[in-house]
């Protein structure tokens, strides 16, 4: 091929972006950053709102992330924003769960106690179960049910999005997925804002009061909340019981990807049911060297506050490709399985620390 052929074919394909991301890997890279920046901008600019909105009017940041979300759903209709919310919904939420294994240590569990440790486990067991049984009273699929069961008795939309991942779109639609989030974080705020009261009203001490707001509200920065603001002492229990859930996130979608099957419904073995997503593996691996390496107070402070901010950008761009006609048809009933898990994680947490604490 002469030199003029060469720039002939440069020429006709829009000067040769074809020929220089085969032959050279730079511009390949520069054409999918290009192609990824639309849709991660909008998210961007969307999860800094949800910030502004958390800090100055005290809204819980997953929950304005969600709302805005919806509110730009229109954003969805353009195709070019497309790869962007689909690496943050995706990318983002598989490296914020592995950083999230940066708050937790052995040591901490190790700290709750066999008989605390025995009763979370039987706990997050009830609110499971709850959840699977507000969506049958509902009229919803099972895979519904473990999604508001495990969001609820694990560590929030989180979880939800960990396990989402496992049941996939093809078993459970986005908006159902959507709403289910919507549930979960509208929960978590009630219960950071109403819990310590109760727990005052009954008369709690401090231990009971922090196993109660660790072991009851979904989100780890709410639950610790509600026990700081009881007492020192039970923000102190409640940091340890809430990390303990959060550390058993992995054995969770374990069990939930061996209860639920594979997606093409084929029988498996029972090794590859319990096979993790590799984000989970590294989850556990992070808790792993976290337990064993003396780190710096940087390091967990930095992946506090990564890990919240790539599952803000997921939940936010999973909202926004959300389908807001399916949304409204849902229903109240598609919050059933939250309502019930939530008010089993409540009177079990508090019938263990009033019992046997």
């Amino acid at each position: 091929m002469t030199p003029q052929d060469i720039n002939a074919n440069y020429i006709a394909d829009l000067y040769g972006e074809t020929y220089l991301a085969e032959d050279n890997p730079a511009p390949r890279k520069r054409l999918m950053i290009s192609a990824l920046f639309p849709g991660f901008a909008v998210v961007a600019v969307a999860a800094v709102a949800a910030t502004w909105f958390s800090e100055h009017y005290g809204m819980p940041v997953i929950l304005a992330g969600l709302l805005l979300g919806l509110a730009l759903n229109f954003v969805s209709a353009e195709q070019k924003v497309h790869p962007g919310l689909d690496f943050c919904g995706t990318s983002c939420l598989r490296w914020g769960i592995v950083l999230l294994g940066t708050q937790v240590t052995a040591m901490q569990i190790g700290g709750l106690g066999a008989l605390a440790f025995l009763g979370l486990v039987g706990i997050m067991s009830l609110v499971m179960a709850a959840g699977l049984l507000g969506a049958r009273l509902g009229g919803q699929s099972s895979y519904a049910g473990w999604l508001a069961g495990g969001a609820t008795a694990i560590c929030g939309a989180s979880a939800a999005l960990a396990i989402y991942a496992v049941i996939g779109r093809e078993r459970l639609n986005q908006s159902q997925f959507t709403l289910i989030l919507v549930g979960v974080a509208l929960a978590s705020a009630v219960a950071m804002s109403f819990y310590p009261l109760i727990a005052a009203q009954l008369a709690f001490t401090d231990k009971q009061a922090g196993f109660l707001m660790g072991a009851a509200v979904h989100d780890v920065a709410q639950s610790l909340g509600g026990g700081y603001s009881f007492s020192q002492l039970a923000g102190e229990t409640a940091t340890i019981v809430k990390l303990s859930r959060v550390a058993l996130l992995a054995p969770a979608v374990a069990l939930v990807g061996l209860a639920i099957g594979s997606t093409d419904g084929r029988s498996r073995s029972l090794a590859s049911k319990l096979k993790l997503p590799w984000f989970i593996v590294a989850f556990f691996a992070a808790v792993a060297v976290n337990s064993v390496v003396d780190a710096p107070d940087w390091v967990a402070e930095f992946g506090l506050i990564a890990s919240k901010a790539m599952l803000l950008f997921a939940v936010t761009a999973t909202a926004m490709r959300s389908r807001l006609d399916l949304l409204l048809t849902q229903g109240w009933r598609a919050l059933l399985p939250v309502i019930l898990a939530t008010f089993t994680a409540f009177i079990a947490a508090a019938t263990f620390a009033w019992a046997f604490l």
